[in-house]
């Protein structure tokens, strides 16, 4: 049994719609960030990063999304989620996570993230102006060269698929139109039609 540790609005929603997804045996616990949950005690003693998604294995505790989608792909292989058995495809699928990871969720932090990186009020007013503009270069980049289609890696949908989605859902809040990007908001309907990704977003709901 996996128990994943969770938020509403936050990027813990990749790896929840990809458990769902591989049909894994899994409970979800959800955590209040307006109450200030992911720093309590009992929290940080699973995670010391204070921070979603954890994920609890029999075999420890994993955090950081990339991490945890891999490790989801390959404990259900049956399922497809990512080409395990070509290290160079694989690799790519690591590549286009990895970039969300490190470069699109940072820049969409800096509109409620200031504190992270700066202390003067001025300089967070300024990093919030700047998201609409780098969320939006980010998303022109992966419809351009990144996204292959149907599937963000062409025709088998993979853990990749989710991430996207789970990020695709902020940009409405972040001031940028993802119509902008017609495949990125074509494979947004198409995610939100899946069984596992409705009922997903249901429980985010309740």
């Amino acid at each position: 049994m996996l128990k994943l540790y969770y938020a509403t609005g936050t990027c813990a929603l990749a790896t929840y719609m990809t458990l769902e997804e591989a049909g894994a045996d899994y409970t979800a616990e959800r955590l209040s960030f307006k109450d200030n949950q992911q720093n309590s005690p009992d929290y940080l003693a699973i995670n010391p990063k204070g921070r979603v998604p954890a994920l609890v294995t029999d075999r420890g505790v994993l955090t950081e999304t990339p991490a945890m989608l891999a490790y989801i792909a390959q404990t259900f292989p049956k399922t497809k989620l990512a080409p395990l058995d070509d290290p160079f495809d694989f690799a790519q699928v690591q590549s286009f996570n990895s970039y969300l990871c490190s470069t699109v969720h940072i820049n969409h932090a800096h509109k409620m993230r200031g504190a992270r990186w700066a202390t003067e009020e001025s300089s967070f007013a300024d990093m919030k102006a700047m998201v609409p503009k780098t969320m939006a270069a980010c998303f022109k980049l992966i419809e351009q060269k990144m996204f292959k289609g149907p599937w963000v890696m062409g025709d088998q949908f993979t853990i990749c698929d989710p991430y996207l989605h789970t990020l695709s859902n902020w940009l409405e809040g972040d001031s940028v139109d993802i119509n902008a990007t017609p495949k990125i908001a074509e494979h947004f309907k198409r995610m939100s039609d899946r069984p596992a990704i409705r009922k997903v977003m249901d429980a985010q709901k309740a």
